[in-house]
């Protein structure tokens, strides 16, 4: 079983050796795939057929080819950010969504297998459900969008009255001072 397993695996790179001839309806599927989804470079390898080594050979030997990869992976990424744009303002305004329940009941008839039943429709009733503006949304933008005004961070200061500390700086009595402080002490005693 070992050998047979060998054998289908050679015989795959024998093929994708083959197919991986540098080629235009190849080339355009791999840039699709970049611009539209962000498949690892094995998994587009898998879709079109090719071997790794033939994708990296190809763009280490096709200057046009790795100039479209990058304007792919470009155009992708801009893509991504304008609908993480929408997204966000979605979250942040808030918006409506609809919801349908639907109640059914046996019919009677059944599916041409005869074993599972159609069912039939009684009551479908559609919501419209408001979803609430988000405020982590809300403080994420602000405090990105206007840092000057916005903050996400706490100061706490502590002071005493009218702007003193709250513990005056210790300092060196003198020693009539800690004489005085000594008889203080005892005379409490």
């Amino acid at each position: 079983m070992h050998l047979h397993c060998t054998c289908i695996t050679n015989l795959t790179k024998l093929k994708m050796a083959k197919v991986a001839k540098y080629n235009k309806r190849t080339v355009e599927r791999i840039i699709e795939f970049v611009k539209t989804d962000t498949f690892t470079v094995g998994e587009i390898c898998a879709k079109v057929g090719i071997s790794r080594q033939a994708f990296y050979d190809w763009r280490e030997n096709h200057p046009e080819f790795a100039q479209a990869l990058e304007d792919a992976a470009a155009e992708r990424m801009e893509t991504m950010v304008l609908e993480a744009k929408k997204s966000l303002l979605k979250k942040i305004k808030g918006y409506d969504a609809k919801e349908t329940k639907v109640t059914t009941i046996p019919s009677g008839k059944m599916e041409a297998d005869g074993k599972t039943p159609i069912p039939k429709i009684k009551e479908q009733i559609t919501t419209t459900k408001h979803i609430a503006p988000d405020t982590g949304a809300i403080i994420f933008v602000l405090t990105n969008g206007d840092p000057d005004h916005w903050k996400n961070r706490q100061n706490a200061e502590l002071t005493g009255k009218d702007g003193e500390p709250l513990v005056k700086p210790a300092r060196i009595l003198t020693k009539k001072e800690a004489k005085e402080f000594m008889k203080q002490l005892e005379d409490e005693v």
